[in-house]
Parts: C-alpha cells; structure tokens; sequence
C-alpha cells in the first residue's frame, strides 16, 4: 500500500512541523480525529497511522478515549506564536498594547482577497520596550467563521490569536508575504512613539488553509533594528 505510506508519512510531516513551530504547544490537546480527517482528507487509519508516526518521534502522546497531547517541549518560537515571546527569548522584555479587537467589514481588503462579502476580526496591536518606544505594529484581519463569530467578546486565552485560530481548526498550511521599506507617517509615528519619517520594515502576509481559504491576513510595521526576516519557500513557508 505505498500510497497509504506515503500519505501518512506526510500528515505527520505537516503535524510535526507545526509542532516543532509551536503551533501545538506542549501538553495542548491535538484537534480530534474527525476534524484531522477533514482537514487532511484521508481515513481514521490512515490518519492514526500518521499519528503513530509522531507518537515514536516523541511528539505526542495519544490516549485511547481522550485525544492526543503534545508532549515536545523544545519549541522554537516564530511570530505565530507572537513577537513578544520572541523577542523576550532573545533577551529583549516588550510590553504588547491592544488598540483594538472587534468584529469589522471591509469590502476592499475582502476583494483584494478575492472573498465575497465578510466580516473579519480586526485585531491591532503594538508592541513596546520599556521606554514606551514601539518596535512592532500589528494589523491582523481575520474572516470570520461560525467558531469564531464573537471572539472579541469572548477574549483571547492567553493573548494569542493564534492559538484561537488552531482551536477553532483554522490551521494556516501556506503563506506569502511581501516586505518593503518605508518611513512611517504622522499616525504611525505618534502610535509608535517614533519619528515621523523613520524607516520602518513593513511585511504584509496572507496566510491559507490546505483546502487554500484565507485564515489571516497581517500588516506589520517592524522596527529593522530588531528584526530580521527568513524566508523560505514550499508548504508551511511562512515567514
């Protein structure tokens, strides 16, 4: 059954790179059985033959009745799981400033995305050292979905948007980014507690699911000082 082996081979690829990237945290719960089916398309078996897979690599482990649990704990951070805990890891303490979280339209971003009419969760954030300079400002737009409808009321566990998106099984499997230089405006700069006019890194990035629906689209604004981008091609690549 070569197709079988090689199919599950590939979910636990995908499965253990998110892992590895954080998605999964360690002891967070895996998303169950029937929406990994769904997601990836294939068979219960095939599907535990996957997570059979992660089980021997020491990334999971699954109990019979109540789900699998990350059990990795060597987690290198990425800005899915936030700038802060990044850049906290490299010795750089940052305070993150929420200036808005609200369900929003936006028919232009909606078209530009090639989505029909859609609400999307508008959350804007900025991220501070602690002389109140900002090194980061985020405007992350998310469509929403029935799981996620009135998540600005509920609130974000743990601050990550990222963490609601997995649970509300919006799993990013692509991204495309692009990035350029610019000097921020008077808004920005005032935001920031900046200079007007200073250059700034600015990254937009679109991020979709394996079935290649919008999960999130970000706009940064990233301080070059203090940030450096990799990039890097193929599934998964997000920056």
């Amino acid at each position: 059954m070569p197709g079988q082996v090689h199919k599950h081979h590939r979910i636990a690829r995908v499965l253990a790179d998110e892992i590895r990237a954080g998605v999964h945290s360690d002891g967070s719960r895996l998303p169950g059985e029937h929406a990994l089916t769904q997601r990836f398309g294939v068979s219960r078996t095939t599907l535990r033959q996957a997570l059979q897979v992660l089980g021997e690599e020491g990334l999971i482990a699954t109990h019979a009745g109540i789900g699998s649990f990350v059990t990795f704990d060597g987690t290198p951070l990425d800005n899915r799981l936030g700038w802060t805990r990044a850049l906290a890891e490299q010795g750089t303490e940052l305070t993150t400033e929420t200036l808005r979280f609200e369900e929003v339209t936006d028919p232009e971003l909606a078209a530009a995305l090639g989505l029909g009419p859609t609400a999307f969760l508008a959350l804007d954030r900025v991220r501070r050292l602690p002389d109140g300079r900002g090194v980061s400002l985020e405007h992350s737009r998310v469509p929403v979905t029935e799981s996620l409808a009135g998540l600005p009321g509920r609130g974000l566990d743990g601050g990550s948007l990222n963490q609601a998106l997995v649970a509300a099984g919006r799993i990013t499997d692509s991204g495309e980014g692009v990035v350029s230089v610019r000097g921020l405006d008077e808004a920005e700069a005032a935001v920031l507690h900046r200079s007007r006019g200073e250059s700034f890194l600015r990254l937009t990035q679109v991020y979709r699911a394996a079935d290649n629906s919008v999960v999130e689209h970000v706009s940064s604004l990233l301080d070059p000082t203090r940030f450096e981008l990799h990039v890097r091609s193929g599934r998964g690549g997000r920056l």
